[in-house]
């Protein structure tokens, strides 16, 4: 199963009060950590997070730099976390 085509059409899992809450916009934001991504290689898509293009732009500090990158980091993972428990919901992921 292609967990990036899973993302469309869904709500953003991150929710950064920059989030837009546009479905249409929402794709698979992989969580970055040393030791599983690197230069060029990205992590799983298991762990990854839905991400409006808005709250996908933060965590890649593309824009939003005001925002604490801890702050980003803790409200990714949390992403990740919300995004896994629907697809196990859905029977998609174990």
């Amino acid at each position: 199963m292609d967990l990036k085509k899973q993302a469309a059409g869904r709500d953003c899992q991150i929710r950064l009060p920059c989030c837009n809450g546009d479905q249409s916009t929402v794709v698979l934001a992989h969580v970055r950590s040393m030791g599983i991504s690197g230069m060029g290689l990205k992590s799983p898509d298991q762990l990854g997070a839905w991400a409006c293009f808005d709250c996908h732009d933060a965590v890649d500090r593309r824009r939003y730099m005001d925002y604490d990158k801890d702050f980003v980091r803790l409200a990714h993972l949390e992403g990740m976390l919300r995004t896994q428990a629907i697809l196990i919901k859905e029977g998609k992921i174990k």
